[in-house]
């Protein structure tokens, strides 16, 4: 049942009606730093998918009848198990991801949050009693879980996608498939083995790994038993998932492509813009739905910033992430190689290399840590997500431009200013047409703000005070109350 991976102890099977199964076929998951093989793992299709369906469909009314403070106690329990293991968890997401050990631990340490947060607000779901308008009676609204939620995760923050929607279902009183990346599986199952140590019932969460994610998600969703996807990943896949959603009318949150305009106003701090850029853009090695795409900057204070930016991206280390490394490696030989293409793109538009722009010679998927400079507005990246670690610098005139610049696009995911001026920034981050902005800084996830974003880059919120609602149904009750007998009083 276990693969382990220097000392870590992962399981590889599916998590099924509240047991791990192993079912015959496998697939391999490899390291990104050095290619080499790390397990082998369950590889599930329609078949277990529909069986992990029938085990939360079973599960469903038991575990929405669950008292609030019970549902807390299991998810308090499950946050202190994790805390237990975080150096398993850490050290599988780096193997599995590439992502240096600083950013494994930041991720565990923020999903942890996020799971204490969704504990602390199981009970806190309120309703509302008030007259009808015109009187007569009364208006009684109450929150019920939508029912078995089927969580798609992404392999670029394998923990924290897990977390903060399995987290919210669970909490809300909604059964969970999860179907993880086929790139980074055994972190999502350490998660669900917390689950099972910590004593959530048989059939409340369950776990399908796969190598065909269409073997598993298609046929769950034209199952009328599934009633809600929550889904993180591009556009493309999201737009397909809430088209099969649509013939059953499943409740869909899709979390999805982003093209963050990081825009520097020429009132900024510039070496706190600088810093803050480095992190907004070369996290996870630019394998962020979140991260900066297009750095945006005022003509008169864009050769300081640029001086400095690329100074700084010169001196960041890249190599395996279980060394002192800033940047590890790309998480897939593919995902690599596409990065050339993507470089002749930005050249070909008049884009000037300033640094980097080469594979890294090594056994892993090494990518330098690239810098492209426009010298004016172009828009050759408008609605093209890097998902790399390139950063691309336009130099821009004056606020109104930079304003039109960044709200070029389709997405309307995380977006980014800067300015000494709150006034300016509060009246900026108003006219930026995404669902998040970063004023002064560059990361901005919190287990107390809702998630999200606007246009193609997805619908739906997740944590925040919103995170729970996004599984619960609201009920309506219209109740005749009547004039009171004597004898009641």
């Amino acid at each position: 049942m276990d693969t382990h991976i220097g000392g870590a102890a992962a399981p590889r099977a599916l998590y099924i009606d509240g047991a791990w199964q192993e079912i015959g076929r496998t697939f391999s998951v490899f390291n990104p730093a050095d290619g080499s093989l790390l397990a082998e793992i369950a590889d599930g299709g329609a078949e277990e998918a529909l069986a992990a369906l029938d085990a939360a469909q079973r599960a469903q009314r038991g575990w929405s009848a669950v008292a609030p403070r019970a549902r807390a106690n299991l998810l308090h329990a499950a946050h202190r198990l994790m805390l237990e293991r975080e150096d398993i968890f850490v050290r599988t997401m780096t193997l599995e991801s590439g992502k240096p050990l600083t950013e494994a631990r930041a991720e565990f340490r923020l999903s942890a949050d996020f799971l204490l947060w969704f504990a602390e607000q199981v009970a806190h779901i309120h309703g509302t009693y008030a007259n009808s308008s015109n009187g007569g009676f009364r208006i009684v609204v109450a929150h019920h879980p939508v029912g078995p939620s089927l969580l798609i995760t992404p392999w670029n923050f394998p923990l924290l996608m897990i977390v903060r929607k399995a987290g919210a279902a669970l909490a809300a009183g909604c059964t969970t498939i999860t179907k993880t990346a086929m790139e980074t599986p055994m972190t999502g199952a350490l998660f669900i083995q917390v689950l099972h140590d910590a004593g959530f019932p048989k059939g409340v969460a369950n776990l399908v790994h796969t190598s065909d994610s269409a073997s598993v998600s298609e046929p769950l969703i034209h199952d009328p038993r599934l009633r809600k996807i929550s889904f993180t990943g591009s556009t493309r896949v999201g737009s397909r998932l809430m088209q099969l959603g649509a013939e059953n009318i499943v409740n869909s949150s899709m979390e999805l492509g982003g093209d963050g305009p990081f825009i520097v106003l020429d009132d900024a701090d510039v070496d706190l813009a600088v810093d803050q850029a480095i992190i907004c853009k070369f996290r996870n090695a630019g394998q962020a739905c979140v991260a900066a795409n297009r750095i945006i900057v005022d003509r008169r204070v864009e050769p300081g910033f640029t001086e400095r930016f690329v100074q700084k991206v010169r001196a960041l280390k890249v190599g395996n992430g279980m060394e002192a490394v800033d940047v590890g490696p790309m998480i897939s030989a593919k995902q690599r190689d596409r990065l050339y293409d993507t470089l002749q793109l930005l050249t070909k538009a008049g884009g000037e290399v300033l640094t980097g722009g080469r594979a890294v010679q090594s056994p892993g998927y090494f990518f330098e840590p690239t810098v492209v400079r426009f010298d004016a507005r172009n828009d050759v990246m408008c609605s093209q997500e890097l998902f790399a670690p390139i950063a691309t610098i336009f130099a821009v005139d004056g606020v109104a431009e930079a304003l039109d610049f960044a709200n070029d696009t389709r997405f309307g995911l995380a977006s980014y200013v800067f300015t000494r001026d709150l006034t300016r920034a509060m009246a900026f981050g108003e006219r930026l047409e995404f669902g998040m902005v970063g004023i002064n800084r560059g990361i901005m996830a919190d287990p107390a703000a809702p998630f999200g974003g606007t246009k193609a880059s997805g619908t739906g919120r997740e944590a925040g005070h919103d995170g729970i609602y996004e599984f619960l149904e609201r009920k309506y009750m219209a109740v005749t109350v009547g004039e009171p007998r004597e004898t009641v009083w």
